[in-house]
């Protein structure tokens, strides 16, 4: 159908060759429009020059020529008028091929683009990733999971022999008595009494750790 309206890409290429020799026809016509427009003017002189000599026939004749030029020359702007229409005609239907070859070069490119990247091939590489991402876990789970003798060992044993050894150790350190170090000895210049030692006091959490074994101790 486009084809039936703008013609081939081989008449689009004529269409430069044909506004080209549009264009030249364009310039001959305009240069002998200028040369027929200096010949009225020159006959109207000569009819001047004539009607001053009261020759009225001569000037007549020469008022004749001018009007026949006259003719020619609306004749060749006519001819111009024309060709201009035809060179923008030429114009416009030159840009609507190049327009429409361009949308239709587009419209190839997506669709050899959608039919490389088909929503099937797009599932497809989903279901592959995801594949691989599950066996990848798997692998590592694999990695992750104890082997030979580490794999019998019992982790409710594990975690009830370690209560036992933190309690057998809180109970080590309830038996364990308690000591202060011995205050070390003050000297006392001669002449002098030494002074009483002011008995320290015992926190709480001491008295109640030697209740507790006085308890134990019964």
């Amino acid at each position: 159908m486009f084809n039936r309206l703008f013609g081939k890409p081989k008449q689009e290429t004529n269409a430069l060759t044909t506004l080209d020799k549009l264009n030249e026809t364009l310039e001959m016509l305009e240069k002998k429009e200028k040369v027929l427009v200096k010949k009225a003017a020159a006959e109207v002189e000569k009819a001047k020059e004539f009607s001053k000599g009261r020759n009225k026939r001569a000037a007549i004749q020469c008022l004749k020529r001018k009007r026949l030029y006259e003719q020619q020359i609306e004749q060749l702007g006519n001819f111009q008028l024309r060709i201009h229409d035809q060179m923008i005609m030429l114009e416009g239907a030159k840009a609507t091929t190049e327009t429409v070859d361009a949308l239709r070069t587009g419209a190839s490119t997506m669709k050899a683009m959608q039919k490389a990247t088909n929503i099937d091939d797009v599932d497809k590489t989903m279901d592959e990733i995801n594949e691989q991402t599950e066996n990848m876990k798997q692998i590592q789970e694999a990695l992750s999971t104890p082997i030979g003798a580490a794999a019998d060992f019992d982790e409710d044993e594990l975690e009830a022999e370690l209560e036992e050894l933190e309690g057998a150790e809180l109970e080590e350190q309830l038996l364990q008595p308690a000591t202060t170090a011995p205050a070390a000895p003050v000297q006392v210049p001669a002449g002098r009494q030494p002074a009483r030692p002011v008995p320290q006091k015992r926190t709480a959490e001491e008295d109640e750790l030697a209740a507790l074994q006085a308890e134990m101790a019964l």
